[in-house]
């Protein structure tokens, strides 16, 4: 439907003028086509002014926002600048008729005032996960000494306790566990997104390190049965050049990630050469030429119950699963979200493929050539 034509159906100053919010027509190469008084006074201009400009010129991620508000009928909030270059905070809802967005938008800055300033510059997130790392041994260690004594009364070291008293500890002590778990997951994906996070690249045996990784979870692997085969055919060379440290800790949430989907079979390590395709597909900017043999691919494919269309969306953004509120989907966004964002400082990627019932496919992508 183009706009023409509808607002040639209505009377289009009747409709506006009951709507309490700034109000644009923009073409798909966003192109402002109309605008109402209410967005010109909110932009500090005339309509007129207005069609001459773009719209990703005075709303940020303008044209990339509409659409997303459009496709998941939902509400956004970003930043916008009027003519006069005045910032200010605004929510978004918008519309799509053929290849035009309906756009409105109302001035949200009195309601966000200075946190939102500060979220938005980055400073306030930065700054409190710089925060977060530097007090994890304060945060840590009153939980490890909780589980610390809790075994010590379990294993009788401060005397006789009761049937009941034994199930309550035992219940505080698991919990305890959870919750440290849930905080090192936590500030694993603090520190990723911090200044504090550093890479110091080696030479090491990727090989050695996965196997490494696996044998620290051959009791769990255990417990459920679970077998760990590996495809290493494709690979000819062990040594590799990256941060040996971060990668045993994206190793192993990976593999924490494909265990607890797993009930009852295998989980597949493979290592390979990735398709170059794949490399430009997922985002990486290399800073040299390359060839696929200057990255590495290593897939975790397993059994498990796998991951639905929705659980997938937002599988590496903790912040947007905040109104889920699942402990498991939670925890499991973390820890990936830690992952995705120690790849992309790395230089590297990654990707889950998913079925439910079906199994789930998890791939990295790094670099794994000095560079010269």
């Amino acid at each position: 439907m183009n706009f023409t034509n509808f607002f040639s159906n209505i009377n289009p100053k009747e409709v506006i003028t009951n709507l309490p919010d700034a109000v644009f027509v923009v073409e798909s190469d966003g192109e402002i086509i109309w605008a109402n008084n209410k967005a010109a006074i909110a932009f500090e201009t005339s309509v007129d002014t207005l069609k001459k400009v773009q719209f990703n010129d005075i709303v940020v991620n303008g044209l990339e926002l509409a659409e997303k508000s459009y496709s998941k009928k939902t509400t956004v909030v970003t930043g916008a600048f009027s003519l006069n270059e005045k910032e200010f905070f605004v929510e978004m809802n918008s519309k799509k008729y053929g290849e035009q967005f309906f756009i409105t938008i109302r001035d949200i800055t009195t309601m966000t005032n200075v946190l939102a300033v500060a979220e938005r510059t980055g400073r306030l997130n930065k700054e409190k996960n710089v925060m977060f790392v530097k007090l994890s041994n304060e945060i840590k260690s009153p939980l490890q000494s909780i589980m610390g004594f809790s075994q010590a009364l379990l294993d009788g070291l401060g005397g006789n306790i009761s049937e009941k008293q034994n199930k309550y500890v035992k219940i505080i002590k698991k919990n305890s566990a959870e919750l440290l778990y849930f905080m090192e997951k936590f500030l694993e994906f603090a520190k990723a997104e911090s200044s504090l996070f550093s890479i110091k690249n080696q030479s090491f045996d990727i090989i050695n390190t996965i196997q490494n990784v696996v044998k620290h979870n051959e009791n769990i692997l255990n417990l459920k049965n679970l077998t760990v085969n590996y495809d290493f055919e494709n690979f000819n060379k062990k040594a590799i050049y990256n941060d040996e440290d971060i990668m045993k800790i994206i190793l192993q949430n990976i593999l924490e990630t494909s265990i607890r989907l797993t009930e009852s079979g295998t989980i597949t390590i493979k290592i390979d050469y990735p398709e170059i395709d794949n490399i430009e597909k997922y985002g990486i900017k290399p800073t040299k030429e390359i060839n696929n043999f200057s990255y590495i691919q290593i897939s975790f494919t397993d059994t498990g119950i796998g991951l639905s269309e929705n659980e997938l969306e937002g599988i590496f953004e903790p912040y947007t699963q905040l109104e889920k509120i699942n402990k498991k989907t939670m925890v499991r966004s973390l820890s990936l979200g830690a992952v995705y964002l120690m790849l992309k400082r790395m230089g590297g990627a990654m990707w889950v493929n998913s079925e439910v019932m079906k199994g789930s496919t998890f791939n990295i992508i790094l670099p794994i050539e000095k560079e010269v």
